[in-house]
């Protein structure tokens, strides 16, 4: 039961931080791209982090608890 909880712990962060990383490198990949990487890195952590924390994963839990509702209503 502990490695399930584990594993969906790592899914919900996957979720969101995927396109999370992927929309960030969208805007702003080419003007970092000039800097070294423990720079670029630096920056990419200092914004994602408490994007993840404070807004990322509540967000998803809101649209998951709201979804498992619906389908608990429709049953």
């Amino acid at each position: 039961m502990k490695s399930k909880m584990k594993l969906i712990a790592a899914m919900r962060i996957w979720i969101v931080i995927y396109p999370s990383i992927t929309f960030f490198l969208y805007l702003f990949g080419a003007p970092l791209a000039a800097l070294p990487l423990y720079q670029r890195t630096f920056l990419l952590t200092i914004t994602l982090v408490p994007w993840m924390v404070f807004a990322g994963l509540p967000f998803l839990d809101t649209v998951v608890k709201r979804v498992t509702a619906r389908n608990r209503k429709a049953v």
